[in-house]
């Protein structure tokens, strides 16, 4: 294992004080609005679960499902949506939560797609931001860390589904598992 996941990236702790941070400034930013809280399966999970109780006002949350890698460890490039939201949201404050943002496609369609819903307001926040390899421009609100360009597991991130359960995050090297 230790051969496979080295050192963290981003360690618990560090994770938990930046979670803490955007509960804080997200808390500020919707002081007495409605908000209501996207979460994208299955990747964003544990971010969001923890993110919710770190926002210290009432928050509806909802869920979407979106894939465009399946069991690639590549983007097909293709987003597909395998689940929609549950409630409209239609003159609501809307916060999206994504894991990470890599090329920006998945959130670059998604939020042409939510906003073609009319919500009052669209933000995004994610866990992790890889600049380096963006082709689509999209406001990402509020951001918990940037990353390298490398391939990065844990806290909700997976490679094949594995390692999301990991308590931190981490770079994979896919050829030493393949």
């Amino acid at each position: 294992m230790e051969r496979i996941f080295g050192k963290p990236l981003i360690t618990q702790r560090q994770i938990e004080k930046r979670i803490r941070e955007l509960g804080t400034k997200i808390t500020a930013d919707y002081e007495g609005k409605e908000l209501v809280m996207i979460c994208l399966l299955k990747g964003a999970y544990v971010f969001f679960a923890d993110l919710v109780r770190n926002i210290h006002i009432s928050v509806d949350v909802d869920f979407m499902m979106v894939s465009t890698y399946g069991a690639r460890a590549s983007s097909s490039g293709v987003v597909k949506i395998i689940s929609d939201l549950s409630s409209p949201i239609k003159g609501k404050n809307v916060l999206l939560v994504e894991d990470i943002v890599d090329s920006g496609l998945t959130l670059s369609y998604l939020y042409k797609s939510i906003k073609a819903k009319n919500p009052r307001s669209l933000k995004l926040c994610a866990l992790l931001d890889k600049v380096e390899r963006r082709k689509h421009e999209i406001p990402i609100d509020y951001i918990g860390f940037t990353v390298p360009n490398k391939y990065v597991i844990g806290y909700g991130l997976d490679y094949q589904d594995r390692y999301r359960n990991l308590p931190y995050i981490a770079v994979l090297d896919v050829s030493d598992i393949e």
